[in-house]
């Protein structure tokens, strides 16, 4: 690979995570091509992506497509695909990838890298993920906040945060990645159930009494797990999860606007991941438990009102 050049990008799942970076690499003049759903994809072919950042707002031009054949003679690849899609994403990847193609994993949860691996030859390199950032319809992302990666370090990694430094997105690559992916982690452990079963932002849902008992709770159980698995995840947990609602007090977790759309949800890749490897360790993770279960029981509920 060479920095000086602008490869080609394909986003294997044009969510609002897959737009926003794939959004700010076309922007800066990288061909990009996001591989989504038929009416965002239509949206995009029909006028660009509507990219509704901090500090600006435009439609971006790029190509779309519903069909994996569109990672084809893509460099690198941005995997954005739900965790409990990982293996059939990869799968439907792999007639079409470029020999040297690498795979960035920008997914939620720490086990999607494995997964990927399990599937295809390529280098699979983990990122962890720092944006806030929504679907406001189709063919139009916004962004509430942050913008920023750390990646694996490989041979391509150099490239990869050069391309993304000249997109306007600062890359860490990391030697320790699956410490700050375990931190991110931990950070969805602690968030996402909680904003999903009360539909509540950041903000207000710590206000509640015993809420932040409860995070720090599910930190402290994340962290034995942790350590268990030898990760050794950076800096202080409880403080990092403590202060990030005053600085996303308007966010509502992606695990809140699943369950409200009546999407599938992450939590087996979130919380029940932590519970599996607990339960492996000999580890009792029940605040994480009760998280999965009441998300889990949420996302089964029938439409109908009760009697």
């Amino acid at each position: 690979m060479n920095a000086s050049v602008k490869p080609r990008f394909g986003v294997m799942g044009a969510g609002s995570v897959g737009c926003f970076f794939g959004g700010m690499l076309a922007r800066a003049g990288f061909p990009v091509t996001l591989i989504g759903r038929q009416a965002h994809v239509n949206e995009v072919n029909r006028q660009g992506l509507w990219l509704e950042a901090k500090a600006f707002s435009e439609r971006v031009p790029m190509q779309a497509s519903t069909d994996a054949s569109g990672v084809a003679g893509a460099k690198v690849i941005l995997f954005c695909v739900k965790s409990a899609d990982s293996a059939e994403a990869a799968r439907q990847m792999a007639p079409y990838l470029e020999p040297d193609a690498v795979i960035l994993c920008l997914q939620n949860g720490a086990e999607n890298p494995e997964i990927v691996r399990g599937v295809l030859t390529h280098r699979v390199i983990p990122a962890v993920v720092y944006v806030a950032t929504e679907m406001a319809g189709p063919g139009h992302v916004k962004h509430h906040g942050r913008g920023e990666l750390v990646i694996g370090n490989s041979p391509e990694s150099a490239d990869i945060a050069a391309w993304f430094g000249q997109s306007g997105v600062p890359v860490e690559v990391s030697a320790n990645v699956m410490g700050p992916l375990w931190g991110k982690l931990i950070i969805n452990c602690a968030y996402n159930a909680v904003s999903a079963i009360s539909q509540q932002p950041y903000g207000k849902m710590v206000e509640v009494d015993g809420v932040p008992e409860l995070m720090k709770t599910v930190v402290t159980e994340c962290l034995a797990v942790a350590g268990k698995e030898g990760i050794t995840v950076p800096g202080d947990m409880h403080d990092t999860v403590r202060k990030l609602a005053s600085t996303m007090a308007t966010q509502y977790s992606s695990t809140a606007q699943d369950l409200a759309r009546g999407k599938p949800t992450e939590i087996d890749y979130l919380n029940g991941y932590v519970c599996r490897l607990g339960q492996k360790h000999g580890i009792p993770t029940p605040a994480n438990h009760a998280l999965l279960t009441l998300v889990k029981l949420l996302s089964s509920k029938d439409a109908r009102p009760a009697p």
